[in-house]
């Protein structure tokens, strides 16, 4: 039996299954997977077979073979969870976890921003090919409110859920009320240790009644700061592009080193059990999985702070100019490249990397491109505060 037709005849039996509201629906559904035939396949072959489909399904679409594999039983889940490494290592988005994970060490990950005036709301694809015009695989939504004293932006892995109560709610990114001031909410800390932020919006966004599967809460991970001028604004255009600051507090400085290691979240918590004593997370370039007992605990150094790369400017054109390598094509004040700030001492050649690269290139269209150690969820993260604007912003 060929690969794909395994693939189909899964499907078929997987589509035959119907979950329903009652309580004695889970029971039915475990008992027939117990007796599919798919459950009871030996683990060798099995293991092969699933090996096979994700070497061959590399791409989105067709790598969503690969997480209908994880969704066949337990053990068909366990095993392909197992055979899927990190994007760290392959450079790939598989799983829903996937965006709270770092990006590619080698390269950066390329996606791009659909951005919806009229609902306020903020698309994030991953790029599909090099081409700016791709359909692209969705991967969050981020929808902002504004508030008296501040905005927020509450980021999703649904792009029609925006309720923090919801199962889908990944995180939030709010603003001071002048806009220069950002800070990154985390809805699950990202280590052991993290402590949970109280806030006045601790109630979901949307009349959504709050799962008790889902511990949602505000984890603070980041914070943004742009420079201001003397009028107590942002860096205006005149003076060039803006200037910001990130300081990732969930992120140590080695990170961005020869052998450097970031925390990696190795899948959503679902219960309050989870979160003691501490939480497993993946070590760099290995299946071993370590446990942090506190917040960078093992780490000498201090947090990882992204800055500007340092425009030059073009007498020609006379203006301002990064090379963005054709990822970017309309000259605009939000475009930037971040690159690791070095802690003490002289830049090496890990702080000329760019870990990130955000640019404009139509009317509401703009590219993102990531990679380690910040995740998918933080750089759309840091990409949202370069849209926000209010008074006294400009």
């Amino acid at each position: 039996m060929s690969i794909r037709s395994i693939l189909q005849d899964m499907k078929f039996s997987r589509s035959q299954r119907v979950v329903q509201d009652s309580a004695g629906s889970a029971e039915s559904v475990g008992e027939s997977l117990k007796q599919s035939c798919w459950a009871q396949m030996p683990q060798e072959l099995l293991r092969e077979v699933l090996v096979r489909i994700e070497a061959s399904e590399a791409a989105w679409p067709p790598r969503k073979s690969v997480v209908a594999c994880a969704g066949v039983c337990r053990s068909w889940r366990h095993l392909t969870k197992e055979i899927v490494k990190a994007p760290e290592l392959t450079g790939k988005l598989t799983f829903p976890i996937s965006v709270k994970q770092p990006g590619p060490r080698d390269d950066l990950l390329q996606c791009f921003i659909k951005r919806n005036r009229s609902s306020q709301t903020y698309y994030l694809f991953l790029g599909l090919t090099h081409a700016l015009t791709d359909e692209g695989k969705f991967l969050l939504a981020a929808r902002k409110y504004k508030r008296a004293t501040c905005t927020d932006y509450i980021v999703s892995l649904h792009a029609d859920d925006m309720s923090k109560g919801s199962s889908n709610y990944i995180g939030k990114l709010r603003s001071n009320f002048l806009g220069t001031k950002f800070t990154i909410f985390d809805g699950q800390p990202t280590h052991a240790g993290a402590k949970i932020t109280k806030s006045r919006s601790t109630r979901p966004v949307n009349l959504k009644q709050v799962s008790p599967r889902v511990p949602a809460g505000n984890y603070p991970v980041a914070h943004i700061q742009y420079e201001l001028n003397m009028l107590g604004s942002r860096v205006c255009t005149s003076r060039g592009p803006r200037r910001m600051q990130c300081t990732m507090d969930a992120i140590p400085a080695t990170s961005v080193e020869p052998g450097g290691v970031a925390p990696t979240q190795a899948d959503f918590s679902y219960s309050n059990a989870e979160f003691l004593p501490s939480l497993p997370f993946f070590r760099s370039k290995s299946n071993h999985v370590e446990r942090i007992s506190g917040p960078l605990a093992s780490q000498k150094s201090g947090v990882l702070v992204l800055r500007n790369k340092s425009p030059r400017w073009h007498e020609q054109l006379q203006c301002w100019c990064l090379n963005f390598h054709g990822r970017v094509t309309v000259a605009s004040v939000k475009n930037f490249q971040l690159v690791a700030s070095p802690e003490n001492g002289p830049a090496g050649p890990e702080h000329e990397k760019i870990i990130l690269q955000f640019g404009k290139v139509g009317k509401d269209l703009f590219t993102m491109d990531y990679r380690y150690p910040i995740s998918a969820f933080q750089a759309f993260s840091i990409c949202l505060s370069s849209f926000d604007t209010k008074i006294a912003c400009e």
